[in-house]
């Protein structure tokens, strides 16, 4: 009896295993991608808004993973390579976006990556490799891009466009237009929902923008059908039952930092990265053979780069919110929730400072407060303090440090100290980290996603998730 329920339950399981790995069991996906959102910006901004013993939204999800984020040809990745490896399955060069691992950073005149907007690619330079939103498109579901930088930056770029020099925005933009001069056929009649900002590669010269072409694109896209808006306003008054492709550009450039936006929400008129995930998936949902959603948290990235870490924590919440709205609105019975970064950045926690101490402060000493029962600055080897937040390199560093004693390091502007000092402040000189990411998710076909996966792995399990 006992070998019976064994072979009982063994074959049980052997089911359970089967259909948690059935290809196609999503009807939908979203993928989350917050840019430079590495292992301590998660932690240190749980800490900061819901405090050690706290939770994220995106730490509810069911499924966590490690992901190995080196590029074909760099230790430490940029964000085209990497997400474009999520979204292609394909190792390919930093710079490069969505195409054959044997393209090379160069453009037409045979210069670098740091051509500028108008880098096309040359003839023979690689090609295309089909992306997951292609795939979606193809498949007859519904497809977006929401980003909080532009929606030619290279995280949205590499969903549904292809280009050796991940700077050509300006070809980058001409891509997602239907019937115009550029367009990747591959998808079809075009990305049916793109929210963020960059209308400088969507305008010519001659009206402000930075195409020198003469083509103005946002015209070109309603003519094709597309609403179009570019204001936070206008934003809010689009009625998803009526509206059956959308076209957001709400700043010239990337929007605006999450601390800015809400303070100054009267004279910053952006959507919030919340609102946008809304209204895409409202949007998407009228498809009933289903849709692929990316939403990216893009200006995370931004504000480690500046070693400005309270405007990359409050950025980081702001997706984490999205995430939150997104789950409200969707059945995980038949979507995927995916929710991971491109790369790490060299932000760390550091000292001993006591349970509940500001992540944003200064360090403190546990044993001395512990016993005088109040805080007590710790101090490093010059017998100044320090915070708890610092990054390996960046900006802000001098031959002798200053006494931040009576600075307020929770302050909006406060940038923190770094290691080792390579660029001038406000030019984002501070650089990627090269180590693991965190991957987060739940819903259907979400089995697959454990243990420690490189990220071209995870294309694939997106992809049989869907039934691609």
């Amino acid at each position: 009896m006992k070998t019976q329920l064994k072979l009982c339950a063994a074959a049980l399981a052997l089911v359970g295993a089967t259909s948690a790995f059935a290809a196609g069991e999503a009807t939908n996906v979203i993928f989350f991608l917050g840019d430079g959102m590495g292992p301590t910006t998660v932690t240190a901004s749980r800490i900061y808004k819901y405090g050690e013993a706290g939770q994220l939204t995106m730490e509810s999800l069911k499924r966590t993973a490690r992901i190995k984020t080196y590029s074909l040809d760099g230790q430490t990745t940029d964000s085209a390579p990497s997400m474009a490896a999520y979204m292609t399955g394909v190792k390919m060069r930093n710079e490069v976006i969505s195409m054959s691992a044997e393209t090379v950073a160069r453009d037409s005149a045979n210069k670098s990556y740091t051509s500028g907007a108008d880098s096309t690619c040359p003839a023979g330079n690689g090609s295309a490799v089909t992306t997951l939103l292609e795939l979606a498109k193809k498949a007859g579901k519904s497809v977006g891009a929401v980003t909080t930088t532009t929606v030619t930056h290279a995280t949205p770029a590499a969903t549904y466009a292809h280009i050796c020099n991940r700077n050509g925005e300006n070809a980058i933009a001409a891509q997602a237009v239907p019937g115009g001069a550029g367009y990747n056929s591959a998808l079809g009649n075009g990305v049916d929902v793109l929210l963020g900002g960059g209308t400088d590669h969507f305008l010519p010269t001659s009206l402000g923008g930075k195409r020198t072409d003469g083509r103005d694109l946002t015209a070109e896209l309603k003519a094709q059908g597309y609403t179009y808006v570019n204001s936070g306003t206008a934003f809010k008054a689009v009625d998803t039952a009526a509206t059956s492709k959308l076209v957001g550009l709400f700043n010239k450039s990337l929007l605006n930092y999450e601390l800015d936006r809400a303070k100054t929400a009267n004279a910053i008129d952006e959507p919030s990265l919340a609102d946008m995930t809304e209204k895409a998936i409202k949007l998407l949902q009228k498809n009933g053979k289903g849709f692929f959603l990316m939403v990216e948290g893009g200006r995370i990235d931004h504000a480690l780069h500046n070693t400005n870490a309270k405007r990359a924590l409050e950025d980081t919440i702001a997706f984490d919110d999205a995430i939150k709205r997104a789950l409200g609105l969707v059945d995980l019975k038949n979507t995927l929730v995916v929710v991971t970064a491109d790369h790490d950045h060299t932000m760390t926690i550091n000292g001993y400072s006591h349970k509940g101490n500001n992540i944003l402060g200064k360090v403190t000493d546990i044993k001395k407060t512990t016993v005088q029962k109040t805080p007590v600055l710790a101090t490093a080897g010059d017998s100044l303090p320090y915070t708890a937040l610092v990054f390996g390199n960046g900006a802000v560093r001098n031959s002798t440090r200053s006494d931040l004693s009576s600075t307020d390091t929770a302050a909006d502007d406060y940038y923190q100290e770094v290691g080792v000092k390579l660029g001038a402040a406000g030019a984002y000189p501070e650089t990627h980290g090269g180590g693991d990411v965190m991957l987060f998710s739940s819903g259907a076909g979400s089995a697959g996603f454990k243990g420690t996966l490189d990220n071209t792995k995870v294309f694939g399990l997106v992809k049989s998730a869907m039934g691609l």
